[in-house]
C-alpha cells in the first residue's frame, strides 16, 4: 500500500476544529513562487518525481473557454495545507505538477486532477495516454462542470474508455470512508446556483465491486470551494466538505 503512517480517524468535533482553524490560519498565509506565462496562466515548474506524493493537475488544449488551469494554484495550496495539517501523507505541499494526458511522466502519480471537461477535446494521442495511464492503475478527479457540458465529457470520455458505464455512487463506496467519514451524498451546494450534485463513477470493467478509475463531482465545483476558502466566499461547511471530499479521493487512489 503506498499510504503509510496516516492518522487513523478524529472525532467529528476535532475534525471541524482543524479544518476550520486551518482554513482560517494556514491557506491564507500560502505563498506562491509562479515561474512562467502560458497563454496567461502562470505555471510553475513541476515538482521533480522522488516518491512522494504530489498533486497533479491534467492539461489539454487551450480553445476558447477551456478550463484546465481553473482554480490553478490556489486550491492546490490550500488543497495541501489541510493535507499537511490533518494526516501524515509525506508529500510536496508547497509544489505540484502539470501534465499533459499522453505524457509519460504522469504515470508516476497516480491520483490526477481533470478540470472543466466540457472544453476537453482530447487528441488520439492524449486519449491513447490517458487510457494506458488508467488502465495502469491511474486515478482521475473530474470536477468543475455543469449539466449543459456533460454531453461532450460523455463523449470523450467513452473515446478514452469505450463503453464505459457512469453509475452514481452510493453512499457505502469505500471512497466516501477512506480517511472521512460522509455522512451524507445528499447535500445542495451553492455553485452551479440552486442545480442538485451528485457523484457518478467509473469503475473497472463497469463492475462496481472493482476499482474505481474515475470519480465525477457531477454540477460541483468543490476546487472552486478550497481555492476561495480562507476568502469567506462560501460557507465554512460546504468548504470543509470540498477538502473532506478531495482528502477522501486522494488516499482512495494511492490506496487501491
Amino acid at each position: 500500500m503506498y499510504v503509510m503512517g496516516v492518522i487513523s480517524r478524529f472525532s467529528p468535533r476535532v475534525v471541524r476544529t482543524v479544518l476550520v482553524l486551518a482554513l482560517l490560519a494556514g491557506a491564507g498565509a500560502i505563498a506562491v513562487a509562479q515561474r512562467g506565462r502560458n497563454r496567461g496562466v502562470w505555471v510553475e515548474d513541476n515538482v521533480p518525481y522522488d516518491g512522494k506524493f504530489t498533486f497533479a493537475r491534467l492539461r489539454y488544449a487551450d480553445y476558447n473557454g477551456s478550463g484546465w488551469w481553473f482554480d490553478y494554484p490556489t486550491m492546490e495550496r490550500n488543497l495541501m495545507t489541510m493535507v499537511r495539517e490533518v494526516t501524515y501523507l509525506r508529500a510536496h505541499f508547497y509544489g505540484s505538477n502539470i501534465h499533459f494526458m499522453d505524457d509519460p511522466e504522469l504515470l508516476k502519480y497516480p491520483v490526477s486532477y481533470l478540470s472543466e471537461p466540457g472544453y476537453w477535446y482530447p487528441s488520439e494521442s492524449e486519449v491513447l495516454g490517458l487510457r494506458t495511464y488508467l488502465q495502469k492503475g491511474g486515478f482521475v478527479i473530474v470536477d468543475d462542470f455543469r449539466f449543459n457540458e456533460w454531453v461532450n465529457f460523455e463523449r470523450q470520455m467513452l473515446r478514452v474508455l469505450p463503453g464505459a458505464r457512469f453509475q452514481r455512487m452510493e453512499l457505502n463506496h469505500p471512497v466516501f470512508d477512506s480517511f472521512f467519514r460522509i455522512t451524507s451524498l445528499q447535500m445542495q451546494y451553492p455553485h452551479p446556483p440552486h442545480q442538485p450534485s451528485a457523484f457518478l463513477g467509473i469503475y473497472e470493467d463497469n463492475d462496481p465491486k472493482k476499482r474505481l478509475m474515475v470519480v465525477i463531482n457531477y454540477d460541483n465545483d468543490i476546487g472552486d470551494y478550497m481555492e476561495h476558502s480562507e476568502q469567506g466566499w462560501w460557507p465554512v461547511n460546504i468548504s470543509n466538505d470540498a477538502y473532506k471530499f478531495m482528502m477522501n479521493y486522494i488516499f482512495y487512489g494511492l490506496a487501491f
